[in-house]
């Protein structure tokens, strides 16, 4: 099993991977919004098989402090191109389900993955 992984730079040039994620538009859901921005993010058209977990966090981006609230899913991609997504993506990787811990920046993603593999056990 592999699982994909977004890379992107911070402004020091630092190259942070993390699973794709994105914000709710108007009007959609958590899953909604999750189906919409792995296919912008990484081209792939996936299916809900999970949930993961929510993850609260706060940063700063240009003197500005966003608060964001993250809904993770489990998806498999049923169709598309790894492709990344243009002006937001640097970089985008299928990774080893067993090494995406290893590389993800973030502790609270790396915890994600734990359950991804126990739902992955379940459904096989």
């Amino acid at each position: 099993m592999r699982a994909v992984i977004i890379g992107r730079r911070n402004t020091r040039g630092r190259l942070l991977w993390s699973l794709p994620k994105g914000h709710l538009e108007e009007g959609e859901t958590p899953i909604d919004a999750a189906i919409r921005e792995v296919r912008e993010e990484t081209g792939l058209v996936g299916e809900i098989v999970g949930e993961l977990g929510v993850i609260d966090f706060w940063f700063q981006q240009e003197r500005t402090t966003i608060h964001k609230t993250v809904h993770h899913f489990l998806i498999l991609a049923r169709e598309g191109e790894l492709t990344a997504q243009e002006g937001e993506v640097d970089e985008i990787a299928w990774v080893a389900l067993d090494q995406v811990a290893k590389r993800l920046t973030h502790d609270d993603e790396r915890q994600l993955i734990t359950k991804a593999q126990s739902l992955l056990a379940d459904l096989a």
